[in-house]
């Protein structure tokens, strides 16, 4: 009987100290992950998810333009076409003294404060890639400063026409 409990006892030493012994080698890894799973019948989104955050138009002196912002859209309608606008009409940068206007543009139509076809049926229904495209006006000499703009595009699934 005590030859068994001196084993038994050992055995556990031996299981505790090599379990301290693989403790310290031990690694781990925090993994992140989401993902979007998108309704199959109407989407309009980025490539690009972080395009819009934080966008840049950089002044290149030279030429006295402003360089465009932009990203590439997957797009799909099953049900019709897609019609875009922005919201409060077409946006401008502004330093809060004076506004260079912009230009906004989505599969190249020039986007207003109406809503109008972006993508035809027959372009959405499968689905299919577009450019958004925002284009400033070249400032005047009296547009100097730090200029921002904030503006919603709104994008709206159009049904097709039922015909008798």
């Amino acid at each position: 009987m005590f030859k068994t409990s001196v084993i038994a006892a050992s055995l556990a030493v031996s299981l505790l100290g090599a379990g301290s012994v693989f403790a310290a080698g031990e690694a781990s890894t925090n993994i992140s992950i989401t993902a979007t799973v998108f309704k199959d019948d109407f989407r309009v989104q980025p490539i690009n998810d972080d395009f819009g955050r934080n966008e840049t138009m950089t002044h290149n002196t030279s030429t006295n333009k402003l360089s465009t912002v932009g990203s590439r859209y997957n797009v799909k309608n099953t049900a019709g076409s897609i019609h875009a606008y922005v919201e409060g009409g077409s946006p401008s940068l502004t330093n809060g003294s004076t506004a260079i206007p912009m230009t906004v543009l989505f599969n190249n139509v020039t986007l207003t404060g109406a809503p109008q076809e972006v993508v035809s049926d027959a372009a959405s229904t499968p689905g299919t890639q577009v450019d958004l495209l925002v284009r400033a006006d070249d400032p005047t000499e009296n547009d100097v400063g730090d200029f921002t703009s904030n503006f919603v595009v709104m994008f709206d699934s159009v049904v097709r026409p039922v015909t008798p």
